[in-house]
């Protein structure tokens, strides 16, 4: 589920914090996961806190825009 940055600046604010805490969920759950059992793809968890990451750059650069 990669978004690139085009992705996000059409995307609304609301869509947008809808978007990081989805991906916040799921790199909880895949924590949990890893936790219990093995994982395969490590990979994984550095691809969710960059989207996490990207996702609060266009927040704050929307907040920056309004105000």
């Amino acid at each position: 589920m990669a978004k690139n940055e085009l992705d996000f600046k059409n995307m609304s604010g609301e869509d947008l914090y809808k978007y990081v805490e989805a991906q916040r969920a799921e790199l909880f759950s895949l924590r949990l996961s890893a936790a219990t059992q093995p994982t395969k793809d490590y990979s994984q968890f550095k691809k969710l806190r960059k989207n996490i990451a990207r996702g609060l750059t266009q927040m704050r650069d929307k907040s920056e825009q309004l105000g």
